[in-house]
């Protein structure tokens, strides 16, 4: 079980820091470094991840503020198309398809 380093405690504000296993819960990590981390913790996120799975993340995650996810989708090259938290909800589709 891959640990995470202290430096990276006050981003999981929620629970128990040694209780994180890199590999079982690597999107939980990646999502909140996306969206929360500083420089230091995306220098350690771009040695511990692969690009692919920084991205698969990042276009799955719906929970991404447009402003974090904008700019990771610039650096990371990826289409805001294909960014979730970017398109718009469906709920407001279905509105107009189901008026009630």
């Amino acid at each position: 079980m891959k640990k995470l380093p202290q430096f990276l405690n006050k981003y999981f504000w929620d629970v128990e820091l040694e209780k994180i296993d890199l590999r079982k819960n690597k999107v939980y990590v990646l999502r909140r470094i996306l969206e929360y981390g500083d420089e230091r913790a995306v220098v350690w996120m771009w040695k511990n991840f692969k690009k692919s799975e920084i991205i698969d993340v990042l276009s799955k995650f719906r929970g991404c503020s447009p402003k974090s996810a904008n700019f990771w989708a610039l650096l990371l090259d990826v289409p805001r198309e294909e960014v979730l938290c970017l398109k718009k909800p469906s709920s407001r589709e279905q509105k107009r398809i189901w008026p009630y």
